[in-house]
């Protein structure tokens, strides 16, 4: 084939081998430009997740959980809420009691998004507005709190603190579950005062239970007195019962006055001594004349 004819050919063929080139780089281009369109659309929410979705400014809708579809551009996705069960920690420093005591308390609080589209729409940022409610509501509690009240009654201040917060969230769509207060940390020098105290109050406690059974043990002794002023007998069966309970250990002598011996009758020495055999003996002693 002669230059002249080859020419010709390429000139015949160039424009329709250049329209299908361009054909299918076109139908590439539209294939990815569908592809991205695809992915920019199809959105996925886990079970625990609310998208709120914005159409042109204006509120489409929450969606979720699950796959669901946006058009790109024109919808926006402008928060995604957890709405599980969470946790702030927050703690108050050199708070002072409402009777001037200062105090650092540490307290946790659990709380979850109940409305995704208040959440969202209502308040900037929730979990920072969370924090700083908290933080409040903790200092309030405190300054209206004696110190000892706050140290031995938690779960009111828990109660109270929980209702507090529970409170202002609320219109934010968010529920507070509960708070918990971790630590009352007091000044050491105030530990020590009040350790002090409790010292004096249980050595008070004592001193009057004390008394108490002196007074008891000494109406019991006037009973006793009162028997044995009637009853001569049952004082000589005491005395005996205080011998026989000191010759219980082996190797122990006892010393007796004779008149003591002589208020008591024979039978009654006999005993004693068989009952004296087993530990020690007991020794009459005859006084000088």
């Amino acid at each position: 084939m002669n230059p002249i004819t080859l020419f010709v050919v390429v000139i015949i063929a160039a424009p329709g081998a250049l329209a299908a080139a361009t054909g299918r780089l076109g139908l590439g281009i539209a294939l990815f430009v569908l592809a991205g369109i695809v992915a920019l659309s199809l959105k996925m929410a886990n079970t625990w997740q609310k998208f709120v979705v914005l159409r042109a400014g204006k509120l489409q809708g929450v969606r979720g959980p699950g796959l669901f579809m946006i058009i790109p551009i024109v919808d926006n996705v402008v928060a995604v809420i957890d709405e599980r069960i969470q946790t702030t920690a927050f703690n108050a420093e050199q708070a002072l009691t409402r009777d001037t005591v200062p105090v650092n308390v540490d307290a946790i609080i659990f709380w979850h998004v109940h409305d995704a589209q208040k959440a969202a729409l209502a308040i900037t940022d929730y979990r920072l507005a969370i924090d700083r409610v908290a933080q409040t509501s903790l200092r309030e509690m405190i300054g209206s709190s004696m110190l000892g009240a706050l140290l031995s009654d938690r779960r009111a201040a828990d109660q109270k603190l929980s209702e507090d917060i529970g409170s202002k969230t609320g219109e934010w769509g968010i529920t507070v579950r509960s708070v918990e207060i971790r630590d009352v940390a007091i000044p050491v020098a105030l530990q020590d005062a009040m350790s002090r105290q409790a010292q004096a109050e249980r050595e008070k406690q004592a001193r009057v239970i004390l008394g108490a059974a002196e007074a008891e043990i000494a109406g019991k002794f006037v009973e006793a007195a009162r028997i044995y002023a009637e009853q001569p007998g049952a004082l000589q069966l005491r005395a005996m019962n205080i011998i026989y309970e000191t010759t219980k250990e082996r190797g122990t002598t006892i010393l007796i006055p004779s008149s003591m011996v002589d208020s008591m009758n024979p039978a009654a020495a006999v005993a004693v001594s068989l009952a004296a055999q087993a530990g020690g003996a007991a020794t009459p002693v005859q006084e000088g004349r």
